[in-house]
């Protein structure tokens, strides 16, 4: 199954995508209310699509003791068809495990109607890097794939540059979330894209929260067989867009349309460092991540799009001082908050 037409189209003009949280209880159940309203909120903040399943979802819910993929990836689809959009909108579902767990995956994905699978590697460090080929090349033949390079911090692995330059051979891989938190490792990427035949049919997103601005602004140049070749980052696949998210969709939409112009004002640069501070806070940079979805959920939570910042294991949940953090990064950056536009939605959807 290949991509359409016009969501190829907007795949590769940027497309701003957030990482779908998972509402709870206070007794760890799902809240299906809430749920169902974090993806009414995304669609109202013009969101250009959205991810279910990844691990800003809680990679938990795959487990059999709560046994919540199908159903969390089920009611985001329900809503995203209720609201009758007029426009593309990317349908992502993540998908994770070995070979025979991803495929089952990626089969309940496909027939819910998602459009693309975000192929996870976490966690599968007795594969190889030519079993890991192969498990994609599984998955593409059920559903367009998203690569994604994830930071060894939270369950990632590092790849050789031959991998990604074998993985960009992939027929249906259609783009690459780059998310190791690293130049180094993400300039592996870029340069094995452009060395690839199918450079012009993979598209580069940012998954790399602590340098989002400066990503988004980025083209890279190589010297392929004789030619410059060049390829830009042109959208985002993130956690940390899934808060304050109408105000980080303006901000997208202001950086493609400097783009297009040729016009990149220096104040770009004290956003970009901005946003990376307020990510720390979010993301508990400090404590090596540990906090980072009982963070994205707290902020949910103060804006009363959550009940709470719950996770499902016991030992998702703030570090010592992250609150204090986040209390910080509020009062230092107002201007990146969304909560008027929250406050405006939570009304106004009550009352439909």
């Amino acid at each position: 199954m290949a991509l359409s037409q016009e969501l190829q189209k907007h795949l590769h003009e940027g497309a701003f995508i957030p990482a779908h949280p998972l509402s709870l209880t206070s007794d760890k159940q799902l809240d299906e209310y809430a749920q169902r309203r974090l993806t009414r909120y995304y669609i109202e903040a013009g969101v250009g699509g959205i991810a279910v399943g990844v691990h800003t979802t809680q990679f938990e819910i795959r487990d059999p003791k709560f046994n919540l993929y199908e159903t969390v990836l089920r009611l985001a689809m329900e809503e995203v068809e209720k609201a009758q959009l007029q426009r593309p909108f990317l349908k992502i579902a993540g998908v994770c495990g070995g070979t025979e767990q991803a495929l089952e995956e990626t089969k309940i994905a496909k027939a819910l109607g998602y459009d693309i699978v975000l192929l996870s590697n976490g966690g599968l460090h007795d594969y190889s890097e030519k079993e890991l080929i192969e498990r994609t090349k599984v998955v593409a033949d059920e559903l367009p794939v998203f690569g994604f390079y994830l930071q060894p911090a939270v369950g990632g692995r590092i790849f050789s540059y031959k991998f990604w330059e074998e993985f960009a051979s992939i027929q249906n891989v259609v783009g690459i979330k780059m998310a190791p938190f690293d130049r180094y490792l993400t300039l592996d990427v870029i340069r094995a894209v452009c060395a690839s035949p199918r450079r012009n049919e993979i598209a580069l997103y940012t998954g790399n929260d602590d340098n989002i601005v400066l990503d988004l602004f980025t083209t890279y140049e190589y010297e392929v067989e004789g030619q410059m070749e060049n390829k830009s980052i042109i959208g985002g696949l993130l956690g940390h867009w899934s808060v304050w998210t109408h105000e980080a969709v303006n901000l997208f939409e202001q950086i493609k349309q400097a783009q297009l112009r040729n016009e990149v004002d220096k104040h770009w640069f004290s956003i970009a460092q901005n946003v990376t501070d307020a990510n720390s806070a979010f993301f508990d940079s400090k404590n090596a991540f540990k906090g980072s979805i009982a963070g994205i959920n707290e902020v949910l939570r103060r804006q009363g799009l959550l009940q709470g910042n719950w996770c499902l294991t016991d030992h998702e949940v703030l570090s010592p001082g992250q609150a204090e953090e986040i209390d910080r990064v509020y009062a230092t950056y107002p201007k990146l908050n969304d909560d008027a536009f929250v406050k405006a939605f939570l009304l106004n959807d009550k009352e439909q």
